[in-house]
């Protein structure tokens, strides 16, 4: 692989993506999961010297799945030693770290948050296995602190040559507009060849787009980019979903997911990944909730087999379960996951009842 072309994309994601400043301070962050992880996440952190002066490199412990929050060591690093103490103090990280807040509690850490701002890091750059995306540490970065965060879970190097290695331009333009035909629906209707059928509520919902351009305060992007996503209204997803893949591999055999209520009331399938769904399922009943609709709009995303680039792909839809409390939703629980779909028929229904066709068989 192309060394000029690697160093050239990890540079762009200083200057193109964050536009981080001289005196800004810049959190990189892995979970160790792998060698390969660890020894890019080292490689990044190493570029954003020239850039800042305070560039704060650590690893923590893996958390075991996508949205549980990350440990207290990452806290203090991100929002500073006197904002933790405090959370402590009033008996608030715990719950917090275990998704048991309630909206009481929430507007305490919030104040706090907010009180001891200055001391937390202005970019994030977020390079763990499992994802932090979902997550109120990110959340309260970028919503309270205003901090700009880079989500960059599964991350692999063949990602600078593929889908980071893009016009972003052309990626933003896509995606808002995608973007703003969404927000104009009530209701969304999806079909796929595999049997997958589902529609939900998109009522007082708003949908985001996701364009790698994380330069404005408060935002945030995976890297790669490229998706239009929102919260489905809680409760009305009714359907089946079929899937093929698993975030990470092609599955053996299909598995086939039954909704009624917006929630995954049924799991079937000769595959071993039937009984980790379950599992996971059965942790927390809002494990099974249909937590968010994404549509891919990166022309230059292609690999199946993992989900942070799967999901962008152009054409494609991702149907996610668990947390949707970060970007408009109401469930708030230690699991976030996504599942790819392959040439989606997509329908918007308005108020009315009339439909739009938005994809047809993959197609925009």
């Amino acid at each position: 692989m192309d060394k000029k072309i690697r160093d050239s994309i990890i540079k762009n994601i200083y200057n193109v993506n964050l536009n981080v400043k001289k005196n800004e301070k810049v959190l990189i962050f892995t979970d160790g999961h792998s060698k390969d992880l660890t020894q890019i996440t080292k490689l990044i952190a190493t570029f954003g010297k020239s850039f800042t002066d305070k560039v704060i490199y650590t690893q923590y412990k893996e958390t075991g799945g996508p949205g549980i929050e990350p440990p207290e060591s990452l806290w203090i690093k991100a929002f500073g030693k006197d904002a933790v103490k405090e959370l402590k103090r009033e008996k608030l990280l715990t719950p917090l770290l275990n998704k048991k807040i309630d909206d009481i509690q929430l507007k305490k850490i919030e104040k706090i948050i907010k009180k001891f701002k200055k001391g937390a890091v202005n970019t994030v750059i977020a390079l763990s296995h499992y994802s932090t995306t979902h997550t109120r540490f990110r959340n309260l970065l970028t919503n309270i602190c205003g901090a700009r965060y880079a989500s960059m879970p599964l991350f692999e190097e063949s990602m600078l040559y593929s889908a980071m290695n893009v016009n972003y331009k052309e990626i933003q333009k896509r995606t808002k507009k995608i973007t703003e035909t969404l927000n104009k629906a009530e209701a969304i209707e999806i079909k796929t060849p595999n049997g997958t059928h589902i529609i939900f509520s998109k009522h007082g919902r708003d949908a985001k787009a996701d364009t790698g351009i994380i330069t404005k305060k408060g935002t945030y992007s995976n890297l790669p980019a490229g998706e239009s996503f929102f919260a489905p209204l809680e409760g009305t997803a009714e359907g089946r979903l079929v899937l093929e893949w698993a975030p990470t591999r092609r599955l053996k055999n299909p598995v086939v997911l039954d909704v009624k209520q917006g929630m995954v009331v049924r799991i079937k399938g000769k595959e071993e990944y039937v009984e980790f769904l379950r599992k996971k399922l059965s942790e927390r009943r809002d494990n099974a909730n249909i937590a968010e609709l994404g549509i891919g709009t990166n022309d230059k995303a292609a690999r199946p087999d993992n989900i942070l680039e799967s999901e962008k792909i152009l054409g494609t839809i991702h149907i996610a379960l668990g947390d949707n409390s970060s970007f408009g939703g109401k469930v708030s629980t230690p699991f976030h996951q996504d599942f790819i779909f392959f040439k989606p028929t997509v329908r918007i229904v308005y108020k009315d009842k009339s439909k739009k066709l938005l994809i047809k068989n993959g197609v925009l």
